[in-house]
């Protein structure tokens, strides 16, 4: 398997991670691209030093803390998955130019006005940059994909470690509980 493409051309129909997307979900959160021990497990997340799953309990998305196995059963606690890049997986150095370019960008906007989600968070500010612009910050945006309000995180992934901050995290959480219930 290819350490920057999963598949010979972005023409590809499979994407490297499926998919969690329905209609009714509270949340999406979205990637920049499968990281390449995601996509060797064909689990979102799945690194075993992402704080993904973990900061998911700890700010109170999931009532207890889930593994990468279990990323298909975030629907049941009203969450979904995706990520910018669909075709391509690595380190976000690694993708290739088009990979997070404007055809990605529409793909996504179209996938979540679809299943019209009440928030979308970008897991990083490289893929919220990718999406809103290079003057994009970490937390609420000033725009939405319809009906869907827009956050951008701090990355939870291990190359991003030096400036990790589970504060945005925590204060999404809180204001889904606030704005959200149930």
């Amino acid at each position: 398997m290819n350490a920057r493409k999963s598949t010979p051309d972005s023409a590809s129909p499979l994407p490297v991670l499926p998919d969690v997307l329905l209609p009714g979900l509270k949340l999406v959160f979205c990637g920049t691209a499968a990281g390449t021990v995601s996509a060797q497990r064909g689990q979102y997340y799945a690194h075993p030093q992402n704080r993904f799953w973990e900061i998911l309990y700890e700010a109170g998305f999931t009532p207890h803390r889930l593994a990468p196995a279990d990323y298909a059963s975030l629907p049941a606690h009203g969450i979904g998955l995706t990520d910018v890049a669909k075709h391509s997986f690595g380190m976000d150095h690694e993708l290739p130019r088009d990979a997070l370019g404007r055809m990605a960008a529409d793909a996504l906007r179209q996938r979540i006005v679809q299943c019209a989600p009440r928030a979308l968070a970008f897991t990083s500010l490289k893929a919220g940059r990718s999406v809103l612009g290079p003057k994009t910050v970490i937390g609420l945006q000033p725009v939405s994909f319809g009906l869907t309000q827009i956050w951008v995180l701090p990355s939870p992934s291990p190359a991003a470690r030096k400036s990790w901050d589970a504060q945005p995290w925590h204060n999404l959480a809180r204001t889904l509980r606030e704005t959200m219930p149930g």
